[in-house]
């Protein structure tokens, strides 16, 4: 629209350096590659809702390499990694009890698959329209069971990939619902409008679903810069439909909110200015409002890893997050209070740890001699409370959570 006029980037960006906030030159939309600068996902909007095949949209050559190139890296990518300073001596350093354990079960977070719609260049997921990792039934009912049986349990937050394309979504959904659980959905927006999804707005509202939904900026350029063309004009239908449906309206009970990643190697602007720039324009052009705005640092895993480290960025950015370090933000890390699933039943800390494979360990009789035994999963306990109290894995990926005013899936921490 030409009446709208956006605020500048430059009025709310900021930096973290040795633990005080500083104004920067961080742009909230930078001009963002796609993936591996050769990914072409969604040249427009027409043909990214031809969605009869999963990679008319993507370009399968390019894809291909765009998707493979993180573990072709991988190696080097964590000799970096590896030089850094060790996460638990130096928050021990600063003053944090050791060992550092999980306190409470609040939340059960469930990858269950790595198929998505899309391909963006922050995800650690590695998630694209190629991969055909999901959750089968029989997974999905004992992580069901599991809720059931743990009283502490308050959350079931769903991600992915695109987590409403698997079948198990929507089980998951409504039994978890039904035993009176808040359930969030990790929705990219675009899904909304993939075949076999027309419906999906309104199973989200009836069962009163908390959707977070991923918007990089509130410019169409940047956007469609980041995750394809067509997917901006996409994502603002998206929420609109979602708002005509009670979504981000006050007192309707159905919680909309946004996240912003940056995409290049900086912390994220300060979160409630940002929050009031999101609220100012997108109200301004297109009428969407929205409950809150979450900033989430990217962390070195995967395909950002892999990003900085073909820009020769990520050492720079690995010293970012280091000198970055708040030890205010360590006592409300999500880890302490979450467990996470991935879509085999493997459990894990946090979702971070999960694409790092520091899965928690096979309990020990089941180790004897096998170094390399795979974690441990749903079916090899018998209550969620057994991972109560258990030592977190870390590694240098930690400091993203504590840099700045720290990052976690609802934002910043202090």
């Amino acid at each position: 629209m030409a009446a709208c006029t956006q605020v500048s980037p430059l009025s709310l960006s900021a930096n973290w350096s040795g633990n005080r906030f500083a104004a920067g030159s961080n742009h909230i939309c930078e001009n963002r590659r796609t993936v591996a600068s050769g990914l072409s996902a969604t040249r427009a909007a027409k043909e990214f809702r031809r969605a009869g095949s999963r990679n008319v949209r993507v370009g399968v050559a390019k894809q291909v390499r765009c998707v493979s190139e993180p573990r072709v890296e991988a190696r080097s990518a964590d000799e970096v990694l590896a030089t850094q300073p060790s996460f638990l001596r130096h928050i021990a350093d600063h003053g944090a009890p050791l060992p550092f354990t999980r306190r409470v079960i609040d939340t059960v977070q469930v990858n269950i698959g790595l198929y998505c719609n899309q391909a963006c260049q922050h995800c650690h997921v590695d998630s694209s329209p190629l991969r055909t990792e999901m959750m089968d039934h029989r997974t999905a009912e004992r992580v069901v069971e599991l809720i059931a049986a743990c009283p502490t349990v308050r959350c079931v937050d769903l991600t992915g990939g695109a987590p409403e394309l698997n079948p198990e979504f929507r089980y998951l959904v409504t039994e978890a619902r039904r035993m009176g659980k808040e359930v969030i959905d990790r929705c990219n927006l675009t899904v909304l409008f993939e075949p076999g999804q027309e419906d999906l707005g309104e199973f989200l509202a009836a069962n009163q679903v908390h959707v977070v939904a991923s918007l990089p900026c509130y410019s169409a350029d940047n956007v469609n810069k980041q995750r394809g063309g067509g997917v901006f004009d996409l994502s603002i239908k998206a929420l609109q439909r979602l708002n005509s449906l009670g979504y981000g309206k006050e007192g309707s009970g159905l919680v909309l909110d946004l996240v912003y990643n940056p995409v290049g190697p900086s912390l994220p602007p300060a979160q409630a200015k940002l929050q009031e720039a999101y609220k100012s324009e997108l109200m301004a052009c297109y009428g969407i409002s929205f409950n809150s705005l979450f900033t989430i640092t990217n962390m070195p895993v995967k395909r950002f890893a892999s990003f900085l480290h073909r820009g020769g960025q990520l050492e720079s950015y690995m010293q970012l997050l280091v000198n970055a370090f708040n030890p205010a933000a360590v006592g409300n890390v999500m880890c302490q209070n979450l467990i996470n699933i991935d879509w085999q039943g493997a459990l894990f800390d946090c979702d971070f740890n999960q694409q790092l494979n520091l899965g928690l360990p096979p309990k020990p009789a089941t180790t004897a001699g096998s170094p390399s035994a795979p974690p441990r999963s749903v079916f090899d306990i018998e209550s969620l409370e057994e991972l109560v109290s258990r030592p977190i894995a870390t590694g240098a990926h930690c400091y993203g959570c504590t840099a700045g005013t720290g990052s976690s899936c609802t934002g910043t921490v202090v």
